[in-house]
């Protein structure tokens, strides 16, 4: 279980570091996921991509 806390701590320490690449990730995947589902859940899709972006602004 510590292996796993260790991870999670240096994932969120890449986040803090690097927010400019993981919005663009976020938006990407995003878009993807729309592409794939034909936009079925667009509304939904958007929703999470605001919210990854407003906790990322809230960690750095």
């Amino acid at each position: 279980m510590d292996s796993f806390k260790d991870l999670a701590g240096k994932a969120k320490e890449a986040l803090a570091e690097h927010p400019e690449q993981v919005g663009q990730v976020v938006d990407k995947a995003g878009d993807l996921f729309d592409e794939k589902t034909g936009g079925k859940f667009a509304d939904k899709v958007d929703s999470a991509q605001d919210a990854v972006k407003k906790a990322l602004k809230q960690e750095g």
